[in-house]
C-alpha cells in the first residue's frame, strides 16, 4: 500500500511538472534571450493539428496597444493602456491570471491603434518599460513596484513621433538605453539603477526601431536604427563610430538591426529597401550588399544558419545573409511578423492568422495554420515561443498554445 501511494504520489508531482513548462521559460525582452527573435526551445511540435496546437489558456485584460511580451520568474509582462493611463501589466505563465499591474504613464492615443508600443524588458529582480508617450519606467519584478520613473521626451528634449515611441529598451552591464531624439541626446545611456545620466550623444529623431548591441573589433558597441540612419556607438562613451543610412525612408523605420560577427543586416519599408554593411577594424562601416527587393516594415527578420527569414512588406522570403541572394518568396499568412524555434517560423499575419512554417532556404513548406478571433485593428503584436507555449495578443486579450511534442 505505501508503495502504490509513493507511486501515485510520484505521478502527481511530474504531472504537475510537466503541465506547466512554461513556468521555466525565459524570454527577458524583446525579441528574446539575444534580441534576434531565435528561440532555444526544443521538443516542439513539427506539425500542426487541423485546429492549430492546444489553447492552454486565453486571458483579457493587457488593455490596448501592440506591446509584445517579456517572460521571467514565471510571469509573462506586457503593457496596455487602460483608461487613460498606461500600465505595465504581468500574468502568471500557468494559468494567466494578472499578477500585478502599475500605472506608469499617460495615454498614446493615435488613429492606427491607442496605447504601448515597445516591450518592456526585463534585467535581474528589475522590469524596465517605455510607453508610448516617452515615460521610461523601472519596476520591481516581483511586485511592480515602481523604482524610479521619467518621461525621456520632457527630460531630453526629444518631439514624439507620428505612430508613438515603439522602443523596447536595451540593458547592457549597468546601462540602459533608449532613443529620446533630442537635440545632443538623440542616443542616451542611463545608469539602470536610479535613471541618471551616463551619457548622451547625437541628434537624429527618434525611430520606431530597439537597439541592439554588437561586439566588433573586441570593443562593445550599440547599434540604433533612427529616424535618419543606422548608427553604430561606443557603449562605454557614447563616441560616433559610424553610419548607413542607404536603408532608411525618413517616414518609420521600424525594423530591428540583426547581427552576426562583425556584419549587421539593416532593413526598412516605404519601397526602400536593406543591406549589410561590414564593420571595419578602423571603425568604419562599409556596404556589402543592398537591393530593394527585402523590405521589413514593422516586423524583423530572424537569421538561421546562413539565411534572413522575414517579411518582404507583404511577402515571406529567404535571403542569403552574406550575398542578398533571395532563395525563396511566399504569400505564407500574408503580412506580418515571426520568430524562430526548433527548426521552424512561427509567422503570425496582422489579421490573425498564425502559420507554422519550415526554415529552410530549399522552398516553402507550411506545416499548419489557425487563426484567433481578432477584432478589428491589426494584430501587430510580435509572437513570442517560450517554455513550450506559443504566445499571441489581440490588443486586451492574450492566447497560450501548448507547442510542445507529446
Amino acid at each position: 500500500m505505501k508503495n502504490l501511494l509513493l507511486v501515485l504520489f510520484l505521478l502527481c508531482v511530474t504531472g504537475v511538472a510537466l503541465a506547466q513548462p512554461a513556468n521555466n521559460a525565459n524570454w527577458p525582452q524583446w525579441r528574446g534571450p539575444n534580441r534576434d527573435g531565435v528561440s532555444k526551445e526544443t521538443g516542439l511540435l513539427k506539425q500542426w493539428p487541423a485546429e492549430g496546437p492546444p489553447l492552454v489558456w486565453k486571458a483579457a485584460g493587457a488593455g490596448n496597444g501592440y506591446s509584445s511580451f517579456s517572460i521571467a520568474n514565471g510571469k509573462l509582462i506586457t503593457m496596455g493602456l487602460r483608461g487613460d493611463r498606461e500600465f505595465v501589466v504581468a500574468f502568471d505563465v500557468a494559468t494567466g491570471k494578472q499578477a500585478w499591474a502599475t500605472s506608469h504613464g499617460s495615454a498614446f492615443r493615435n488613429d492606427r491603434g491607442d496605447g504601448p508600443r515597445g516591450t518592456p524588458t526585463v534585467d535581474g529582480d528589475r522590469v524596465y518599460a517605455l510607453g508610448g508617450s516617452g515615460d521610461l519606467s523601472a519596476l520591481d519584478v516581483r511586485t511592480g513596484k515602481v523604482v524610479w520613473t521619467k518621461n525621456i521626451l520632457k527630460e531630453f528634449g526629444g518631439e514624439n513621433i507620428t505612430w508613438g515611441i515603439s522602443e523596447s529598451p536595451l540593458v547592457v552591464g549597468n546601462k540602459l538605453l533608449v532613443n529620446p531624439g533630442g537635440p545632443g541626446a538623440s542616443i542616451v545611456a542611463l545608469n539602470k539603477s536610479d535613471g541618471s545620466l551616463i551619457w548622451k550623444s547625437q541628434s537624429d529623431r527618434a525611430g520606431y526601431s530597439s537597439a541592439i548591441p554588437v561586439e566588433a573589433n573586441g570593443a562593445t558597441q550599440v547599434v540604433f536604427f533612427t529616424h535618419q540612419r543606422a548608427v553604430g556607438l561606443d557603449l562605454k562613451d557614447g563616441k560616433f563610430l559610424w553610419e548607413y543610412a542607404r536603408p532608411a525612408n525618413r517616414t518609420a523605420n521600424a525594423a530591428t538591426p540583426i547581427a552576426r560577427g562583425n556584419r549587421v543586416f539593416i532593413s526598412s519599408d516605404y519601397g526602400t529597401g536593406g543591406g549589410v554593411v561590414e564593420i571595419k577594424p578602423d571603425g568604419t562601416a562599409q556596404e556589402v550588399w543592398f537591393t530593394r527587393d527585402v523590405r521589413n516594415h514593422h516586423s524583423s527578420s530572424v537569421l538561421v544558419g546562413d539565411h534572413l527569414y522575414g517579411f518582404s512588406s507583404s511577402i515571406l522570403m529567404a535571403v542569403k545573409f552574406d550575398t542578398g541572394e533571395i532563395a525563396w518568396r511566399d504569400r505564407s499568412v500574408g503580412k506580418g511578423s515571426l520568430v524562430y524555434a526548433d527548426g521552424r517560423l512561427y509567422c503570425f499575419s496582422e489579421r490573425g492568422v498564425m502559420g507554422l512554417v519550415e526554415a529552410t532556404p530549399t522552398g516553402y513548406v507550411e506545416r499548419g495554420r489557425f487563426r484567433i478571433e481578432a477584432g478589428s485593428l491589426e494584430t501587430w503584436t510580435h509572437p513570442v515561443v517560450a517554455g513550450g507555449r506559443l504566445y499571441l495578443r489581440d490588443q486586451d486579450t492574450i492566447y497560450a498554445y501548448d507547442v510542445r511534442q507529446k
